[in-house]
């Protein structure tokens, strides 16, 4: 996947979660969990993504979030 398909797939969930107005960030975020956990859960059911892989995205985003 080159970085302009995943650059503009952001873009594209930027402007969607935008339309969100109506749902408090809290209650985005965790839904956006919810739907992650799924789809990761997926991508391993069909073997798309290796457990290690899924524990290295996961360590990625938790040094992402609380990363200054």
């Amino acid at each position: 996947m080159s970085d302009g398909t995943i650059e503009e797939c952001v873009e594209d969930l930027e402007r969607f979660i935008a339309t969100l107005t109506r749902y408090p960030e809290p209650v985005l975020a965790l839904a956006m969990r919810v739907h992650l956990a799924g789809l990761l859960r997926a991508l391993r059911d069909e073997n798309a993504l290796s457990e290690r892989d899924a524990r290295q995205f996961l360590n990625d985003l938790g040094n992402e979030v609380f990363s200054r």
